[in-house]
């Protein structure tokens, strides 16, 4: 396939690459638009990355600034989330080695009041919570925290395959290219996730305690 009819394709089948292609041509509230539909996702992923929503929210601004700054030269060879989140995990992986330090989730943090953590704070378990009363959004709270304590125990590429498979709904293919990883490693990498997971929350969604 040549690079004419593939980025043909990509602009056809990608409507964020659409719009990308009008960001690198200045059309007016074009990359507004971009920020605006990619903000709060980015910010989730980050969250879980680096453990800190002021950083997330951060690198999330330098994610698309790198993408502002690279936009005339934009030429699409995969979905534009697939390019966006390819950065954003090396910032990410970046930011943490400079600091010498693992991700955690603060817990309860100062941007506990912010509209981003609240937001990924009930990612995890919102569609749990359908009849809204408050004894279920009590339940909701409690299984994001169980389910948050349990993506902690994952390894550092585990949690990023964990987060873009099912936040992003990524394939594997574009997960082993985010990753720089290949496809085989990535299903590995997913199983081991899920057997890890599922080990941790079934006691809690079992019997409704959390375990000490």
């Amino acid at each position: 396939m040549s690079t004419d009819t593939l980025e043909q394709q990509l602009e056809a089948r990608d409507p964020d690459v659409r719009l990308m292609l009008q960001v690198r041509d200045d059309v007016q509230g074009a990359f507004e638009v971009l920020v605006e539909r990619y903000q709060h996702r980015l910010v989730g992923v980050l969250v879980h990355l680096v453990g800190r929503v002021e950083e997330a929210e951060d690198l999330a601004q330098e994610v698309f600034l790198r993408i502002y700054r690279a936009r005339k030269g934009y030429r699409p060879r995969a979905k534009f989330s697939t390019w966006l989140f390819t950065i954003a995990n090396n910032l990410a992986l970046n930011h943490l080695r400079g600091k010498g330090r693992n991700p955690t989730i603060a817990a309860g943090g100062s941007g506990g009041d912010n509209a981003n953590s609240q937001e990924v704070r009930s990612a995890e378990a919102r569609a749990l919570a359908r009849d809204g009363t408050p004894s279920a959004q009590m339940r909701q709270v409690e299984l994001s925290d169980v389910v948050r304590d349990a993506l902690e125990g994952l390894g550092e590429d585990q949690k990023v395959a964990v987060l873009l498979n099912k936040f992003e709904d990524m394939s594997y293919a574009e997960i082993a290219e985010v990753m720089g990883r290949s496809e085989a490693a990535v299903k590995s990498l997913l199983a081991r996730a899920r057997n890890h997971l599922r080990e941790q929350l079934e006691p809690y969604l079992r019997t409704g305690q959390r375990t000490p």
